[in-house]
């Protein structure tokens, strides 16, 4: 931090960002990390569009695909993991526009591979960038947003993210058909490197970043600027945040002054909330299809599970900046378990099943956005990023446990009604962590 002199003024940005009405900047910063997170969704979800036409096309088992999903998943994990910490120290921007960067090249070259090491390897090196980008976006919006509205901007942007996964399965059912499954991986690789032009000359860089560097004292000024455009700092005004110096390794800071229950709570919570909802996401058509439903309804479900997902985000992240946010979060996850439970036992009524599945989404997938604002909050802003990036990468291994743990109830035979009840279970065990995570702020709070 740059001495000032005792005529110089000094601005706390959060004062400055909390107190700014929503405009015109804050729009462009959703806008941006929105269609990121719409391309993530496609992306993240365009293998499992492909998977059944390349299986037919190499004569591949269906387990094949097992290693090929889970290559994608551990990559994400990797990159969530390694690049939260990185853009702590290196600032948002850079790492989004690399992430961005590396995702639309591997997901190009992934229309070029020809067998199944070549697609494993593709879908590893793709997950690194989807990973990258993920708690960056959210960071970044985050730190943007006034704290009222925080939640509710973070869970508008990233409800881009199922919306990419249901707009990708609507553009595949007429691209793959016409041109091929590689046409899918084109548009996902594409469309990505068009929009890193936009990024490069519009995205801006977390004034926090620019403010804990302690450099960049003008370009701190014309981003406030945008953002608040009726505060006017003076030109010598030293921009300040009012946090407390971090020394060491930003991971380690996640398990130092009282925060290690917080941290490990949140793990639990991501690990049981991503577990669930990979599991629903990848393996409720087949689910629906063995118990007697045609595979247009099992692709529907899948279609009603994000579209519930994305609402619900909306509509759970306005409740968070109102009422509080783990209070929420865990009934979300409460009613999410309710419903999921219930889809077993819905019989062969098509309008009660994509009812019963867009609730589920509405409460799992929404429950899972909001969280992402809350945990920015968690964390000041030298370690946010590696916060929500480590709680993210434990969230992957659920999400590499799930499908595994629905292949293992599928070859047990065991019946429909009792795999839902199953799969309810690890909702239920978010909803206690984040009980317990409110108890312990509380106490914190109180001591």
């Amino acid at each position: 931090m740059p001495q000032t002199k005792p005529s110089q003024e000094k601005v706390d940005i959060t004062d400055i960002i909390d107190d700014a009405p929503f405009g015109k900047f804050h729009i462009l910063v959703m806008l941006l990390c929105g269609l990121i997170a719409m391309l993530d969704g496609f992306d993240t979800q365009s293998i499992a569009f492909v998977a059944p036409v390349i299986g037919k096309s190499w004569a591949l088992k269906a387990g094949a695909f097992g290693p090929i999903f889970a290559a994608g998943l551990f990559g994400l994990m990797i990159g969530q993991f390694f690049l939260g910490p990185v853009s702590d120290r290196y600032g948002r921007r850079l790492v989004i526009l690399f992430s961005t960067l590396v995702f639309s090249i591997f997901t190009l070259m992934t229309a070029y591979a020809s067998n199944v090491p070549e697609l494993l390897t593709l879908r590893f090196l793709t997950g690194i960038g989807l990973g990258g980008a993920m708690p960056n976006i959210i960071a970044l919006t985050s730190e943007f947003a006034p704290k009222r509205l925080r939640a509710t901007m973070v869970t508008i942007m990233f409800g881009g993210f199922p919306l990419g996964a249901v707009i990708g399965g609507y553009i595949s059912s007429f691209l793959i058909p016409a041109y091929g499954w590689q046409s899918v991986f084109y548009l996902g690789g594409i469309a990505p490197l068009v929009l890193l032009v936009a990024l490069y000359f519009l995205l801006p860089e977390s004034v926090h970043h620019h403010t804990l560097s302690g450099k960049h004292n003008d370009k701190i000024r014309k981003t406030l600027a945008q953002v608040h455009p009726k505060h006017a700092p003076a030109q010598d005004a030293v921009f300040i945040l009012n946090e407390p110096a971090l020394a060491g390794l930003s991971f380690q800071h996640l398990f130092l002054e009282n925060r290690a229950t917080k941290t490990l709570l949140l793990w639990v919570s991501y690990f049981m909330s991503l577990l669930m909802i990979y599991f629903l996401m990848l393996w409720l058509p087949t689910i629906l299809t063995k118990s007697g439903m045609t595979l247009d309804i099992g692709i529907k479900s899948a279609v009603f599970l994000n579209l519930g997902g994305m609402i619900g985000g909306i509509v759970i992240g306005q409740c968070i900046d109102r009422f509080n946010p783990f209070t929420v979060l865990a009934s979300g996850y409460a009613l999410a378990g309710l419903c999921i439970a219930s889809i077993g036992f819905v019989g062969h009524s098509t309008v009660l099943l994509m009812c019963v599945v867009f609730m589920a989404g509405f409460f799992v997938l929404g429950a899972q956005t909001a969280m992402n604002a809350v945990v920015t909050s968690l964390y000041p802003a030298r370690i946010r990023s590696t916060g929500l990036g480590s709680a993210l990468a434990v969230g992957r291994i659920g999400s590499i446990v799930g499908p595994v743990a629905g292949g293992i109830l599928l070859a047990a035979a065991m019946p429909v009604q009792n795999i839902f009840i199953a799969c309810a279970v690890p909702t239920i065990i978010a909803c206690l962590a984040l009980l317990l995570l409110k108890k312990n702020i509380a106490k914190q709070s109180t001591n």
